[in-house]
């Protein structure tokens, strides 16, 4: 009995644990293995063991790319987050006219594919044809162009902050639901006010929600491919083949044909991806039960 109790757990988990081999853990060995390999022009493929690592680890590029992503994270995820912070406590508060419209309204930009968004900003920032020329041209205005260098990651911040402050209120405003509701009562009955509501009671409700929130913004920020690999068909000044590290492991590996260092780059950003959001998790949870 024992033995087809173990066959019928083994049942219910063996597609799972087939296609997680499949999708997950395959590509991360076949990666693995290819880092460990190099092609040259003379010699062909042959093995060289942590070179390639060593070389990324002392590559400007990577590092350049790197700092970007790490400014964005450190500028951008803290300002979405706070955006999604306000507009779920508003929603919360049973204050708001059309709450229900208001909501789907905020989360609505989720749901537009990432592509498409980055080039309906793409097209609305430009100064050439875009409405920011518009308004130099019609105002006699000098905004600058938000298409150029020392403004793009900005930009893109822009772009990401509308496509996913909806995503991260819902998240947010579904740990608010789960709050008791007899603590608001008794805060009520205290002569609380909402203010004195949300810190004391609202907030610690959201600690959960809001590491949870920052930790999937951290693994986007790291994996930030898409808005900066669309706008450089619209600002090829301004983005480099090494602007992140998933465009410069992209332009490695499909226009350098450099397939055994891309693999490296991506393995150390998913490692440390992985060790960034473990370090924030224990962090942020030290001391909850």
């Amino acid at each position: 009995m024992v033995t087809r109790r173990s066959w019928i757990g083994w049942q219910f988990t063996g597609p799972f644990l087939a296609v997680f081999a499949l999708v997950f853990l395959a590509p991360i060995g076949y990666s693995a293995y290819l880092s460990v390999f190099r092609t040259k022009l003379v010699g062909g493929t042959g093995f060289v063991g942590m070179e390639n690592y060593t070389k990324t680890f002392s590559d400007p590029q990577f590092w350049e790319g790197v700092s970007r992503v790490a400014i964005f994270l450190a500028v951008q995820v803290p300002i979405m987050l706070g955006l999604a912070l306000l507009v779920a406590l508003a929603i919360d508060s049973g204050r708001l006219y059309g709450t229900g419209f208001f909501r789907v309204s905020i989360f609505l930009p989720y749901a537009v594919p990432a592509v498409v968004a980055t080039l309906m900003c793409g097209f609305l920032y430009g100064i050439r044809f875009g409405l920011v020329g518009s308004l130099n041209e019609g105002l006699g205005l000098n905004i600058p162009d938000p298409l150029a260098p020392d403004w793009i990651l900005t930009t893109i911040g822009n772009i990401v902050t509308w496509e996913f402050v909806g995503y991260n209120m819902l998240i947010l405003y579904s740990g608010l639901r789960v709050v008791d509701t007899a603590l608001y009562e008794a805060a009520a009955i205290d002569g609380a006010g909402q203010f004195r509501i949300i810190r004391a009671i609202k907030l610690p409700a959201l600690r959960g929600p809001l590491v949870v929130a920052t930790i999937f913004s951290i693994i986007g920020s790291f994996q930030l491919f898409t808005e900066p690999q669309i706008l450089k068909s619209i600002a090829p000044n301004a983005i480099t083949t090494y602007f992140t590290p998933n465009v410069y492991t992209y332009q490695l590996s499909f226009t350098g044909q450099q397939v055994n260092y891309s693999a490296t780059i991506a393995l150390v950003m998913g490692v440390a991806t992985m060790i960034v959001a473990y370090l924030f998790q224990r962090r942020s949870l030290k001391g909850v039960d």
